[in-house]
């Protein structure tokens, strides 16, 4: 029989024949439980099981989704579990049985997880055999948390304490301080219940502002591509309509729509193609979703018959009909795809035209943008308005961007802003050719610092998520400004619709950090960026940029490289690049070079040795594997560089002869393979990076131990060591690192202890420690780090905390 009998503490209380000790660290002795409801109590199936979808979403693509959801699952019930847990009353038998089933599933789960860390890859049965388990692991859990199972038991529950509610009154008590501590837990992708509450509400009140300000053709638009896919088993159906015109935001709302997330049983994948798609990443993406191979195998180009479970696959910003086929050949029964393009690449019957807004919705958006209301204010000049806003040709982001622009500024300034938009010249014929004359003078309100750092946004690739870190770290190199101010330009572009910020909780706090925070920009946008950059000859253009991606280098760049460029930022995107595809050219003024590509190895480009005012140094690779880079040499002339982002690649190992960066003040390593670079015998890491105060190590799977040598990089003032699945070990000489203000150490699971030597560093101020689901305590001398203000520690399972711990005076 389950009974909520034993809770220790030193001041204990006696109710009817159950004995309730409750203690202010309220910590569970359930001696007598079963064993395996015993362990979930103590926090130990639960903590293992999600250590298990930790590693599995972080090792194995294919079980990705699956894993997330189940993680997402278990820690959302895990309140209403510890609700019944603290209330200490006995159960009905029936509600026992209940319960007990729910642990039973968790222990079958724990199992099953084993099983999948231990498969192998080239087994394609078992890892179907494998995935299908996992998907009815997750169904299982699922139906439990739709059934009204748990809300009869947590009725039980707060009938049997009503009963008892005069003598309860102290446990009362006690109890609200558990639903707090409870109620601080972390779930999910991050933050707390409560934060996420908050971005919950954040995210209806969002969509609900979108079906407003886009008015009745939204809604409509939903319902009649609902309709569509509902009345049909599976198929190919389309959202089509010009850029800036609302079709990625329907897309958007169908997948967070209730109807269709419980038509396709929450089975939905949404991936954006782009106009230079990586197909063959892609395909794997879709063959492993719609099939639960693991990422890494062969995807086959004949069809496979699997169980005809309904999928929804949505590709947003599809622009040919070869990419779409391509990403279409799999025939799964019960699979429906929604393409989303500017063009009508699906049967017309199957295809759904999102058109502009109708006269009305449209003042009532652009009202909205440039008042904060759907209606022009009393006292301003109605027609002035209408004028304005007819030059947006309905359209419902440049109605947003315009009307953001003329937010608080008088109508003198309006009857300005009509005469420029009356007199766009169009390009050409194209509606969204005179749509980028006509938005270019959305930007002229902008101080000159703010266009430039708009402008700047045309530098990286389409529908990608431009890392926070990055675009920062060039604005304050180019442009001359500090964190704050970029941080308030990058505000100020998302209030003016310019740009995309997401609705992250840890943007703008203290010690926020910004190498995993994306903003994302629309195409038009992008567009105009790009119009803008792009005028002029080549070589006197202040930016170098590269549209779209290439086999190799535009053209015009190679007609014109017996004269210098002037440029100040250059952003490069091809394919696999070799010493002979490169040719000469000279950039005596770039300090920004960015460079893009999708292939397993490269060559860096030979012309960066003519980069002398080089500060910023970006290289990316969106391929599939990381990938190897050749001619390091090229560093040696390097002397300015101050920020280097290297995004999956093999870092090259130091050595003796390595060229020191003596300018480097930010090195982040992120997807890469660090192959014991840091950690060769004999080389002074120091000497090669003497004024390194910033270094991040995100999601880097072969790091198992953090190198000794980092220790000796005495001016780091700031290291994370984050989302690394195998780091088991830290070095025990810490303390060196005297100038340490920030450690982060978030979501590294196999870390198991933290070295005293962390309480040896004076200057430390935050310590992050979250998603380390294997640490049980903290250093006992953690008292003596007398600057330490914040210490983020959620979903660590502490037995107790250090008795120096009364220490902290700073601690806020």
């Amino acid at each position: 029989m389950i009974t909520f009998a034993t809770l220790h503490c030193r001041n204990c209380l006696e109710i009817s024949t159950t004995s309730i000790h409750i203690s202010l660290s309220l910590s569970l002795s359930l001696t007598s439980f079963p064993m395996a409801v015993t362990d979930f109590f103590a926090g130990e199936i639960a903590t293992e099981l999600l250590k298990q979808l930790f590693l599995i979403s972080a090792k194995a693509w294919k079980y990705k989704s699956t894993a997330d959801n189940l993680i997402a699952l278990i820690e959302d019930i895990q309140p209403t579990i510890k609700e019944i847990q603290y209330s200490g009353v006995e159960l009905p038998a029936h509600r026992q049985a209940q319960i007990g089933m729910l642990f039973d599933t968790f222990e079958k789960g724990k199992k099953l997880t084993e099983k999948v860390l231990s498969s192998r890859r080239w087994n394609m049965f078992r890892q179907l055999t494998l995935a299908r388990k996992m998907e009815k692991l997750e169904k299982t859990i699922t139906n439990f948390l739709k059934a009204p199972i748990l809300a009869h038991i947590l009725a039980d529950v707060h009938r049997l304490r009503a009963d008892s509610e005069e003598r309860l009154d102290r446990v009362d008590r006690s109890l609200e301080r558990v639903i707090q501590q409870v109620g601080s837990m972390k779930i999910g992708g991050g933050g707390m219940i409560r934060e996420a509450m908050k971005r919950a509400e954040a995210m209806e009140i969002e969509t609900n502002d979108d079906l407003e300000k886009f008015g009745v053709g939204l809604e409509l638009g939903k319902i009649k591509v609902k309709k569509m896919m509902f009345e049909a088993q599976g198929g190919v159906f389309g959202i089509s309509g010009m850029g800036g015109v609302g079709k990625t935001t329907l897309a958007r709302e169908l997948e967070r729509d209730h109807q269709v997330r419980c038509h396709f049983e929450n089975r939905i994948l949404f991936l954006t193609v782009s106009q230079s798609p990586l197909l063959e990443e892609l395909r794997e993406h879709i063959w492993g979703f719609l099939s639960g191979c693991e990422a890494g195998n062969p995807v086959p180009d004949c069809s496979f018959q699997f169980e005809g479970t309904r999928k929804l696959v949505i590709l947003d910003d599809v622009w040919t009909t070869q990419a779409l086929d391509r990403l279409t050949s799999f025939k799964f029964p019960g699979c429906t795809t929604l393409v989303v393009s500017r063009s009508k690449l699906t049967e017309p019957k199957f295809t759904h035209d999102v058109e502009v807004l109708s006269q009305d919705e449209a003042i009532s958006l652009f009202c909205l943008c440039a008042f904060g209301q759907k209606s022009v204010p009393p006292g301003f000049c109605n027609d002035l308005v209408k004028q304005v806003a007819n030059e947006c040709k309905g359209l419902p982001l440049a109605l947003k961007v315009t009307g953001a622009s003329l937010n608080d500024k008088p109508e003198k300034y309006w009857e300005g802003v009509l005469q420029r938009l009356s007199r766009g010249e169009p390009a050409d014929d194209s509606h969204e050719s005179r749509l980028l004359n006509q938005m270019e003078a959305s930007l002229e309100n902008l101080d000159q610092t703010t266009k430039d750092c708009f402008l700047d946004l045309g530098a990286f690739p389409e529908d990608r998520k431009i890392p926070l870190d990055v675009l920062i770290n060039m604005w304050i190199e180019l442009h001359d400004i500090d964190e704050g101010n970029a941080f308030a330009i990058l505000v100020d572009l998302s209030h003016k619709n310019l740009l995309t910020l997401g609705k992250d909780p840890r943007l703008g706090s203290l010690y926020a950090s910004h190498y995993d925070i994306f903003v994302t920009q629309h195409d038009v946008l992008r567009d105009l960026a790009l119009h803008i950059s792009n005028v002029g000859k080549v070589n006197r253009r202040k930016r170098l940029l590269m549209p779209k991606r290439e086999l190799e280098l535009p053209r015009e760049w190679e007609r014109n490289n017996d004269e210098r460029y002037i440029a100040q930022i250059v952003s490069i995107h091809t394919e696999e690049m070799n010493e002979m595809q490169w040719f000469d050219m000279e950039f005596p003024k770039a300090e920004i070079l960015i460079l893009n590509f999708s292939s397993d190895k490269y060559v860096l480009p030979p012309f960066i040795t003519k980069m002398p005012q080089l500060r910023v140094l970006v290289i990316i690779n969106n391929g599939m594997s990381p990938a190897v880079l050749h001619d390091f040499s090229i560093f040696a002339n390097l002397s300015k560089l101050r920020s280097l982002w290297l995004e999956r690649v093999h870092v090259p190992e130091l050595s003796n002869s390595t060229t020191p960066l003596k300018n480097l003040h930010k090195m982040s390593l992120i997807l890469c393979k660090i192959n014991k670079s840091f950690d060769q015998t004999g080389v002074d890491v120091a000497d090669i990076f003497p004024k390194l105060g910033d270094l991040t190590i995100d999601h880097c799977d072969d790091l198992v131990a953090l190198p000794s040598s980092i220790c000796g990089l005495t001016s780091l003032s700031c290291l994370s060591i984050t989302n690394c699945p195998r780091l088991g070990e830290l070095p025990k000489n810490l303390s060196k690192l005297q100038a340490l203000e920030i450690l982060r150490l978030y979501a590294c699971p196999e870390l198991k202890t933290l070295p005293g030597e962390i309480c040896e560093l004076p200057g430390l101020k935050y310590l992050d420690i979250s998603q380390c689901v294997s640490l049980s305590c903290l250093p006992e001398e953690i008292g003596k780090l007398k600057k330490l203000e914040k210490i983020d520690m959620r979903e660590c399972c502490f037995s107790g905390r250090p008795s120096s711990a009364v220490s902290l005076k700073s601690l806020r």
